[in-house]
Protein backbone atom coordinates (compact mmCIF):
# COMPACT_ATOMS: atom_id res chain seq x y z
CA UNK A 1 0.00 0.00 0.00
CA UNK A 2 1.42 3.38 -0.94
CA UNK A 3 0.38 6.93 -0.26
CA UNK A 4 1.05 10.09 -2.11
CA UNK A 5 3.65 12.11 -0.21
CA UNK A 6 3.96 15.81 0.50
CA UNK A 7 6.33 17.46 -1.97
CA UNK A 8 8.06 20.62 -3.09
CA UNK A 9 10.29 20.68 -6.18
CA UNK A 10 12.89 17.89 -5.87
CA UNK A 11 11.97 17.08 -2.25
CA UNK A 12 9.28 14.73 -0.99
CA UNK A 13 8.13 12.83 2.05
CA UNK A 14 7.09 9.35 1.01
CA UNK A 15 4.70 7.25 3.08
CA UNK A 16 3.58 3.64 2.99
CA UNK A 17 1.94 1.13 5.32
CA UNK A 18 3.65 -2.06 6.48
CA UNK A 19 2.33 -4.48 9.12
CA UNK A 20 -0.06 -1.85 10.52
CA UNK A 21 2.61 0.87 10.73
CA UNK A 22 2.57 4.02 8.61
CA UNK A 23 6.18 4.52 7.57
CA UNK A 24 7.13 8.14 6.91
CA UNK A 25 10.38 8.28 4.96
CA UNK A 26 12.45 11.36 5.75
CA UNK A 27 15.28 11.00 3.24
CA UNK A 28 16.60 14.55 3.18
CA UNK A 29 18.30 16.82 5.69
CA UNK A 30 15.89 17.19 8.61
CA UNK A 31 16.32 20.93 8.99
CA UNK A 32 14.38 24.20 8.79
CA UNK A 33 13.43 23.53 5.15
CA UNK A 34 12.46 19.84 5.29
CA UNK A 35 11.14 19.40 8.85
CA UNK A 36 7.85 21.24 8.09
CA UNK A 37 7.20 18.85 5.18
CA UNK A 38 7.58 15.84 7.46
CA UNK A 39 5.32 17.44 10.05
CA UNK A 40 2.67 18.22 7.40
CA UNK A 41 2.76 14.63 6.16
CA UNK A 42 2.20 13.24 9.67
CA UNK A 43 -0.60 15.74 10.39
CA UNK A 44 -2.33 14.77 7.11
CA UNK A 45 -1.97 11.07 7.87
CA UNK A 46 -3.38 11.56 11.38
CA UNK A 47 -6.36 13.38 9.85
CA UNK A 48 -6.85 10.34 7.60
CA UNK A 49 -7.05 8.11 10.67
CA UNK A 50 -3.53 6.73 10.83
CA UNK A 51 -2.25 6.30 14.38
CA UNK A 52 0.90 4.14 14.42
CA UNK A 53 4.01 5.58 12.81
CA UNK A 54 7.58 4.70 12.02
CA UNK A 55 9.72 7.72 11.21
CA UNK A 56 12.37 6.42 8.81
CA UNK A 57 15.55 8.44 9.26
CA UNK A 58 17.83 5.79 7.71
CA UNK A 59 18.28 7.90 4.57
CA UNK A 60 18.56 11.26 6.33
CA UNK A 61 22.09 12.68 6.13
CA UNK A 62 21.55 15.43 8.74
CA UNK A 63 19.35 16.32 11.70
CA UNK A 64 19.38 19.66 13.51
CA UNK A 65 17.44 21.25 16.37
CA UNK A 66 14.55 22.14 14.02
CA UNK A 67 14.33 18.48 13.13
CA UNK A 68 14.32 17.46 16.78
CA UNK A 69 11.63 20.03 17.50
CA UNK A 70 9.51 18.69 14.66
CA UNK A 71 9.86 15.12 15.97
CA UNK A 72 8.76 16.21 19.45
CA UNK A 73 5.83 18.15 17.94
CA UNK A 74 4.60 15.19 15.86
CA UNK A 75 5.07 12.90 18.85
CA UNK A 76 2.73 15.10 20.87
CA UNK A 77 0.15 15.08 18.05
CA UNK A 78 0.37 11.32 17.69
CA UNK A 79 -0.04 10.99 21.45
CA UNK A 80 -3.26 13.04 21.41
CA UNK A 81 -4.64 10.51 18.92
CA UNK A 82 -3.64 7.55 21.15
CA UNK A 83 -1.03 6.45 18.62
CA UNK A 84 2.53 5.24 18.75
CA UNK A 85 5.85 6.16 17.18
CA UNK A 86 9.03 4.25 16.45
CA UNK A 87 12.13 5.72 14.85
CA UNK A 88 14.26 3.81 12.34
CA UNK A 89 17.79 5.20 12.40
CA UNK A 90 21.12 3.48 11.98
CA UNK A 91 23.33 6.57 11.80
CA UNK A 92 25.34 7.17 14.97
CA UNK A 93 25.71 10.88 14.12
CA UNK A 94 21.93 11.34 14.07
CA UNK A 95 21.49 9.23 17.20
CA UNK A 96 24.08 11.45 18.88
CA UNK A 97 21.89 14.50 18.11
CA UNK A 98 19.01 12.78 19.93
CA UNK A 99 21.36 12.05 22.84
CA UNK A 100 22.54 15.68 22.99
CA UNK A 101 18.91 16.80 23.05
CA UNK A 102 18.15 14.39 25.91
CA UNK A 103 15.75 12.44 23.68
CA UNK A 104 17.62 9.19 23.10
CA UNK A 105 16.12 7.40 26.12
CA UNK A 106 12.50 8.46 25.44
CA UNK A 107 12.07 7.06 21.92
CA UNK A 108 11.96 3.54 20.55
CA UNK A 109 14.89 3.33 18.09
CA UNK A 110 15.40 0.54 15.57
CA UNK A 111 18.31 -0.11 13.19
CA UNK A 112 16.01 -0.45 10.18
CA UNK A 113 12.42 -0.03 9.08
CA UNK A 114 12.17 -3.81 8.81
CA UNK A 115 13.01 -4.17 12.51
CA UNK A 116 10.69 -1.31 13.48
CA UNK A 117 7.68 -2.87 11.74
CA UNK A 118 8.48 -6.51 12.60
CA UNK A 119 5.79 -6.54 15.31
CA UNK A 120 2.40 -4.97 14.61
CA UNK A 121 1.34 -2.00 16.73
CA UNK A 122 0.45 -3.05 20.24
CA UNK A 123 0.23 -1.46 23.64
CA UNK A 124 3.33 0.71 23.39
CA UNK A 125 1.38 3.91 22.82
CA UNK A 126 2.54 7.35 23.83
CA UNK A 127 0.11 7.90 26.73
CA UNK A 128 2.93 8.24 29.24
CA UNK A 129 5.46 9.84 26.87
CA UNK A 130 8.09 10.99 27.59
CA UNK A 131 9.18 8.02 29.59
CA UNK A 132 12.70 6.72 29.82
CA UNK A 133 13.15 3.41 28.02
CA UNK A 134 15.41 0.75 29.47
Amino acid sequence: MSDQGVAVPHVSVDCHVTNGWTVVEANDEIDIAFAPLVRAAVVRLLAEGRRHFVLDLCGAPFLDSMGLGMIVAVTKRIRTQHGSLRIACDDERLLHVFALGGLRPVYSFHDSVEKAVAQPPGGEGLADWPRVRH
